[in-house]
């Protein structure tokens, strides 16, 4: 290689360096100038923010006045100790997107600040809930400073509810029930939601919602339902039966009114009516429809297991109602509930489902 040749590619290397270097810089200096520009833009956004915040805190203030809590003169002096507080809230947060500004605009490299506008998971219940730091919700989402509600007067929770069932048969005691009072069980999976029926009393409220009921029933002594026309009957077997399980599912609608004594919690610009770890008792009923039926019989067939599955009995009533009631402290209480509603339409002696076991109310 001859000297001119390495002195060209010496130069094309130099030169191909201050342009790349040109090049990063060009790049650096356009994300400072677009970054500068999303800051000016958050300064408005600032300034909106806390003006929303302010607005919602007066609302609360005037609902507090009104529900005669404060009187006016002293909603006043709130209201301007709430607009002191965003004013300097809007001039501190604003003075500190200025600093982040001219440190942009002073340096040639590129600087990134911490990004406040994450995605937060949270599991607890949000601020304006009836127990403060219950653990018993999943928040996902970006974090917000909304104002609480100064009043809630509904709550919801999930419903679990697990026990015994079997099923109160026409002429007969459940000493003689053919169904195994072990074997037999239910559960229930559901939402409900509590309102405060009183104004200033927490003393009465009406608790609605949904559940889905899986009522189970163990059959004895060898025999299982069988569809004789539009009918259900009880019959034997051809073969030596280890399991025959009959089961229903239900999505029912449940309403009770619930009483019990609570706990005021006040705070300054909300307050709640806690029943958390409070004796509580429920009366009520529910209605619904039967959404599937199955019936399982295991035996035995020339010394080898067998299984046979009989789904969706057209014989099983379409619409389920019932009375129900609970009495618990706190989050756990005995529940019972009983089908008012037969389990078959067309059969010789009527038989009703009765359920009982444990409640778990997770408010």
């Amino acid at each position: 290689m001859n000297i001119i040749t390495k002195l060209t590619i010496t130069l094309t290397f130099i030169l191909a360096s201050q342009v790349s270097v040109a090049q990063v810089s060009e790049v650096k200096d356009s994300l400072n100038i677009e970054t500068i520009q999303i800051l000016k833009t958050e300064k408005e956004a600032v300034r909106s923010e806390e003006k929303e915040l302010l607005r919602q805190e007066v609302e609360s203030i005037n609902e507090k006045v009104d529900a005669g809590y404060i009187t006016s003169a002293e909603g006043e002096i709130l209201k301007q100790e709430i607009a002191k507080k965003r004013a300097l809230n809007i001039e501190n947060r604003v003075a500190i997107i200025d600093n982040k500004i001219d440190l942009m605009e002073r340096n040639t490299e590129s600087y990134t600040f911490g990004d406040e506008r994450q995605i937060v998971i949270r599991i607890g219940k949000d601020y304006d809930s009836d127990v403060s730091g219950d653990q018993t919700s999943i928040f996902i989402g970006k974090e917000s400073k909304r104002t609480p509600i100064f009043d809630k007067r509904t709550t919801s929770d999930l419903v679990f509810a697990i026990g015994f069932n079997n099923a109160i048969i026409e002429g007969e005691s459940l000493n003689d029930s053919p169904y195994k009072l072990g074997g037999s069980g239910f559960v229930e999976l559901g939402w409900a939601w509590k309102t405060r029926v009183f104004e200033n009393s927490n003393a009465l409220r009406l608790k609605y919602g949904f559940s889905l009921q899986w009522n189970k029933l163990d059959i004895k002594n060898n025999m299982y339902f069988k569809e004789d026309g539009n009918q259900v009957v009880f019959e034997e077997f051809p073969y030596n039966v280890r399991k025959s399980k009959f089961r229903t599912t239900n999505l029912v609608f449940p309403v009770h009114f619930e009483f019990g004594p609570s706990k005021k919690i006040e705070h300054d610009d909300y307050f709640r009516y806690s029943t958390h770890k409070k004796f509580k008792f429920g009366i009520g009923g529910y209605g619904g429809f039967n959404i599937s039926s199955l019936q399982k019989v295991k035996y035995k067939e020339d010394g080898s297991n067998q299984k046979k599955k009989y789904k969706d009995y057209d014989a099983v009533n379409s619409f389920v109602y019932g009375v129900s009631s609970y009495v618990s402290l706190g989050s756990v209480g005995l529940y019972v509930k009983y089908d008012l509603s037969p389990i078959f339409k067309n059969q010789a002696f009527d038989q009703n489902n009765i359920s009982v076991g444990l409640r778990f109310d997770m408010d």
